[in-house]
């Protein structure tokens, strides 16, 4: 009863499903953070957003199924931006994650997006995204999701969207913008409950420090899916 009650207890905590929490033996996700990027909280912070204030406090941890690995680690990377600004698009599952210049993945400005192949079908519980946190910057339009077809074009799940005005036209988001944490070097931990899928499609559209579209490094943690 008192294991039961633990799990039911962290998924609350952490998002998962409580169905999912009953019947899983769960446990931390296994994420490593990058060092923080900057030291104290900046003055001047963008007002214009929906983003609950930045801190320098840890997030909670995001309680997953035991076992569950970076899938997402070497993964082949396409873009619908095929003239990058900077970087390489393979740069985005190479593990670096440190807010340094040369590990920043710049696409050009408007509706870009990034897919990561897993190749290969798995349970995935959470994506975990960072975008350019070398300064506490919003990314807007943030919407993520998951598919088996590599055109997204049917059995699509959308797992996160903080677009709350449709500016993207891919439907009104509900979610939160978000800082990306200089202080603390955490990335967007979302909620993929589970979802079975193949490939990982990331959405963007500038950010509160520039119209250009930046990513750093994006986890899919799961497990096989036979």
């Amino acid at each position: 009863m008192m294991k039961k009650f633990l799990l039911l207890a962290g998924s609350v905590l952490a998002g998962a499903a409580p169905l999912l929490a009953q019947s899983l033996d769960l446990a931390p996700l296994p994420l490593v953070l990058p060092p923080p990027a900057m030291k104290g909280t900046p003055q001047d912070l963008p007002t214009n957003t929906t983003a609950l204030p930045l801190t320098d406090k840890p997030t909670p941890p995001f309680l997953a199924p035991k076992g569950v690995v970076n899938v997402a680690l070497g993964k082949p990377v396409s873009s619908i931006d095929s003239n990058l600004v900077s970087g390489e698009l393979q740069q985005i599952t190479d593990g670096k994650k440190q807010a340094y210049e040369e590990n920043v993945v710049t696409l050009r400005k408007g509706l870009r997006w990034v897919q990561i192949d897993l190749q290969g079908e798995f349970k995935l519980y959470a994506i975990v995204v960072w975008h350019d946190f070398t300064i506490p910057l919003v990314a807007r339009d943030v919407i993520v999701q998951v598919a088996d077809d590599p055109e997204f074009k049917s059995g699509v799940v959308t797992l996160f969207n903080n677009d709350q005005k449709n500016s993207a036209g891919m439907g009104l988001g509900t979610d939160r913008e978000y800082f990306e944490n200089s202080l603390t070097g955490a990335g967007k931990v979302i909620d993929a409950k589970g979802a079975k899928a193949r490939y990982v499609r990331c959405y963007s559209k500038g950010s509160t420090d520039s119209a250009l579209n930046t990513y750093i490094e994006v986890e899919a943690y799961g497990l096989p899916s036979s």
